[in-house]
């Protein structure tokens, strides 16, 4: 027999083999996801990082309210209102915050920056002998490996002292921008047959204004540009110790082991479609749509594709309808709110204005027709990714980078969770699985 025919027929032997009833869920009260029927998260943990607030309690009742994101108990409105009248960048404020615990005065802050710019430049020979050797196809996989690879580098890689993870953790996010667009240009040299044009970062430029000034073969960017990347980032930086990439990395430092595996471990759980992978589906979704939907100005027309995407009759069939709906958000996503009003002057400046009107007219109708076509415990609305891809778009960033964007702010959440975690010398966590098999007597194999 063929290996491949052998391995299909292995394929849904294994499969059968491991459909468990959906209603023993039922009976066993089984939080599926760690979450109840209305969409609220089991307790797991105790943190002072962050916070996040979807609803309200009233006579034991859990009760939609408009969305809201804490830093260190700072609303997230007012952290970026802060910065952004102050007109600096918000991103390393947000990390130092998250990380230390509490706003950095001026001279702190001037201070971090300083600290972050001399940990930027990766190792002698990193960039010639990991990421230019061996160029991957998957930017999220490339990450990991880089990550891991570091390991290597690091002369003191098993310590867990809070001490030495701190190091780790900021020289961790003040590279990771070069090991992303590192990655991404050795890709685009190695399999698109695209110039190589490397650009060593600049301790002087803020994290996002690097990003740019790397990718670009001119280095140029505007103001507005690197202001928007960086409250991409800032809104990005750390969501709850509940969110899979976070709670990932609760569960992997929990057993003791270094950072660079805690971190590698937390992004291949933030690539996946249904976690950090979501904005580039939704890029991707509304290239369908802007295909499939003849004018962009009839709602009756984009409702009928959105019934299409809930009937897995388009774009990839999943029945999903990408960047609308969140897990714990339900009236509206916080950062979606904060960072649409800056996408709409992005629009503006980039020539994009009809584009924007048609993302906003799907953020309307796609839940009201949800609504209408399922049966909801919570309500449901835009979440970041609905507009964070549609910025990347608008900035030129190749579509391969918009999910380790993500995990470049991602990082700073990360860490602090990591350090927060080995702090309280909490047990490994280990939750429990009730087993439905049944036991069985054992047959010899010639009785089989």
């Amino acid at each position: 027999m063929e290996l491949e025919q052998k391995l299909a027929q292995y394929s849904e032997s294994a499969r059968a083999s491991s459909i468990v009833d959906s209603s023993l869920y039922t009976k066993y009260e089984v939080k599926r996801g760690l979450r109840d029927i209305s969409g609220k998260g089991v307790l797991a943990g105790l943190t002072e990082i962050s916070e996040v607030m979807a609803y309200r309690i009233e006579e034991g009742d859990l009760i939609p309210c408009e969305g809201r994101l804490f830093y260190r108990g700072y609303d997230i409105r007012d952290l970026v209102n802060g910065f952004l009248e102050d007109r600096r960048f918000g991103f390393e404020e947000i990390c130092y915050l998250l990380i230390m615990g509490h706003l950095p005065t001026k001279e702190e802050y001037t201070e971090f920056r300083q600290v972050l710019g001399s940990l930027m430049t990766l190792p002698d020979e990193f960039l010639r002998n990991t990421i230019m050797n061996a160029p991957g196809q998957d930017m999220m996989n490339q990450l990991a490996t880089s990550i891991l690879t570091l390991y290597t580098y690091d002369p003191n890689p098993e310590d867990i002292s809070i001490p030495n993870v701190l190091r780790q953790c900021l020289q961790l996010i003040a590279q990771f921008p070069s090991l992303m667009v590192y990655g991404f240009q050795s890709y685009a040299y190695y399999y698109n047959k695209q110039s190589l044009i490397i650009h060593t970062p600049e301790p002087e430029l803020s994290i996002a204004q690097n990003i740019l000034h790397m990718l670009r073969p001119d280095s140029s960017f505007t103001e507005l540009e690197a202001k928007i990347l960086d409250l991409a980032l800032a809104l990005h930086a750390e969501h709850g110790g509940g969110n899979n990439s976070t709670f990932t990395n609760h569960v992997v430092t929990s057993s003791g082991t270094d950072t660079y595996s805690a971190m590698a471990a937390s992004l291949c759980s933030l690539k996946g479609p249904r976690h950090g992978g979501a904005n580039i589906k939704v890029v991707q979704m509304f290239e369908n749509m802007k295909e499939n939907i003849k004018d962009w100005k009839d709602n009756d027309e984009i409702c009928r594709y959105v019934e299409r995407l809930l009937d897995k009759d388009a774009f990839d069939k999943s029945g999903l309808v990408y960047g609308i709906g969140h897990a714990v958000y339900s009236l509206s996503d916080p950062r979606s709110l904060i960072l649409r009003d800056f996408v709409e002057e992005l629009a503006r400046s980039k020539g994009a204005e009809e584009e924007y009107d048609f993302y906003s007219r799907v953020e309307i109708l796609a839940p009201e027709v949800i609504s209408h076509r399922r049966k909801m415990y919570k309500g449901v609305s835009a979440n970041i990714d609905f507009y964070s891809g549609f910025v990347y778009k608008m900035l030129d960033l190749p579509p391969a980078l918009y999910t380790p964007l993500f995990a470049t702010a991602r990082i700073a959440g990360w860490s602090a969770h990591r350090i927060e975690e080995l702090a309280n010398e909490g047990k490994i966590i280990r939750p429990a699985y009730k087993a439905v098999c049944g036991h069985k007597e054992y047959t010899g194999m010639e009785q089989r």
